[in-house]
């Protein structure tokens, strides 16, 4: 009687039911953060940084301690949202790190 039951079920069950992806609730917000991240203004303002921080390091002359560890966190931070375009450039992948 019981695997009747469960037969019974099995055959009533929707396919598509246990197909479907609906994603976690996050997800969605987060692929939106990617793509802000990994886009073309994000792409440029971080090449704006790289530029910006080396020209401050090279011509900066004497700064304080804290001058040259700001400069190199914007070039650290310029460098890391680039990164997944630079790869991308050389191996021809689109594969996201981030």
């Amino acid at each position: 009687m019981g695997s009747l039951i469960i037969v019974g079920f099995l055959l009533a069950a929707d396919p598509d039911f246990a197909t479907s992806t609906s994603g976690m609730p996050w997800e969605t917000p987060m692929e939106k953060i990617k793509d802000s991240l990994t886009g073309p203004i994000a792409m440029a303002i971080s090449l704006l940084g790289v530029v910006v921080a080396g020209v401050a390091l090279i011509f900066g002359g004497e700064m304080g301690d804290f001058t040259h560890r700001v400069i190199m966190l914007v070039f650290v931070i310029a460098m890391i949202l680039s990164a997944s375009s630079f790869l991308s450039a050389l191996f021809g992948t689109t594969t996201v790190i981030i």
